[in-house]
C-alpha cells in the first residue's frame, strides 16, 4: 500500500476524543478540554437533543449552560420543571468547554443522586434518632466541600443541605476529596435556603449558625436537641438573611492573630462539639 505522510493509504483513522487519545468515539458524552491546574474535572453532555433525553431519563444535572442567543428553547422549559439550575452564557463560554457542536447547550452531570429533605427529616424522626444536619451557604471550593462531607459522614450527620445555585459542583474531585463519603451521606439540593431553614424550624429542628460576628461560643450552645448547623461561604460567611433567621448564632473561640478558620476546619470543630455533647 502507498504511504502518505505517517499513514498507510486505506487505513481508517481511529476516532479521537479531546485530549488527543485514540479510542472509540462517543457522540455527545465527554470531558472538558485541558483545564488550568487546580480546576475541577467534570463530566458533561452537549447538544439540544442529548440534553433533553438526559433530563427526560432522570439524569441528575448539576447545572445547565444555555447560549444567550438561543431564546426559549424546549430544554429550558424541561429544566424549569425539574428545578435544574440554569445559566444563560455567551457562546464563547461554551466554546471554552468543548470545540464540538454543542448547539448552545451544555449540561454538567452530577456524580450523585440528590435526596429530598422532607423525606430525610421524616425518616430520621421515624427511626427515633435526633437530627443532626449540615447546611452549607454558598461553599464553592470543591475540595472544601469534599472535606466537609467526609467529616460530616464520620460524625454521623444525617444529611448535607446545599443551595441549587452558588455552591460547589459535586464532581469527581469532590468525590475523591470526600474519600467516598458522598456515596453514603444524603445530599439535599434546595432552591431557597431561607425557606429551607424555616422548614427545619417548623419541623422541630433548631438552626445554629456558626459565625465570627458574635461573642457567644459554640460551647454555650445545646447540640443535644435536634439541630441543623449552618456554615457560610469562604468569601463572606453566612448571608445576613440566614443569620437573622437562625435560632442561635455561635462562634469558635480564636486566640491567634488570624481572624478566621478554613470552613472545613470550622466544620470539624463544631460537629465534634455536637458529638461530644451527645455522647457525654
Amino acid at each position: 500500500m502507498e504511504k502518505r505522510g505517517n499513514r498507510v493509504e486505506g487505513d481508517e483513522p481511529r476516532a479521537r476524543v479531546e485530549g488527543g487519545e485514540h479510542r472509540e468515539k462517543k457522540p455527545f458524552y465527554a470531558r472538558p478540554r485541558p483545564r488550568p491546574q487546580g480546576e475541577a474535572k467534570s463530566e458533561f453532555i452537549f447538544g439540544i437533543q442529548p440534553v433533553l433525553e438526559a433530563i427526560r431519563a432522570g439524569k441528575e444535572i448539576d447545572k445547565l449552560l444555555v447560549q444567550r442567543e438561543l431564546g426559549n428553547v424546549e430544554v429550558l422549559e424541561f429544566a424549569r420543571l425539574r428545578n435544574i439550575p440554569t445559566q444563560k452564557v455567551p457562546k464563547q463560554k461554551l466554546d471554552q468547554i468543548t470545540r464540538k457542536n454543542h448547539q448552545g447547550v451544555i449540561a454538567f452531570i452530577s456524580a450523585i443522586h440528590y435526596a429530598k429533605l422532607e423525606n430525610v427529616v421524616a425518616d430520621i424522626f421515624e427511626q427515633g434518632k435526633t437530627p443532626l444536619l449540615l447546611v452549607l451557604d454558598r461553599v464553592t471550593d470543591v475540595r472544601n466541600f469534599g472535606a466537609i462531607a467526609r467529616t460530616a459522614e464520620c460524625a454521623g450527620v444525617q444529611a448535607l443541605v446545599i443551595p441549587a445555585k452558588g455552591g460547589a459542583q459535586i464532581n469527581s474531585d469532590a468525590m475523591k476529596t470526600s474519600s467516598g463519603a458522598l456515596n453514603f451521606l444524603p445530599v439535599c439540593r434546595e432552591n431557597d435556603l431561607l425557606e429551607t431553614v424555616r422548614f427545619l424550624q417548623n419541623s422541630g429542628i433548631q438552626v445554629v449558625a456558626c459565625t465570627e460576628k458574635v461573642s457567644k461560643t459554640l460551647y454555650e450552645a445545646d447540640f443535644s436537641v435536634p439541630t441543623a448547623i449552618i456554615l457560610g461561604s469562604e468569601e463572606d460567611g453566612i448571608s445576613d438573611q440566614l443569620l437573622r433567621t437562625a435560632d442561635e448564632l455561635v462562634s469558635i473561640p480564636m486566640a491567634g492573630r488570624v481572624a478566621s478558620l478554613n470552613v472545613s476546619v470550622a466544620n470539624g470543630i463544631i460537629l465534634y462539639e455536637a458529638i461530644r455533647q451527645r455522647i457525654s
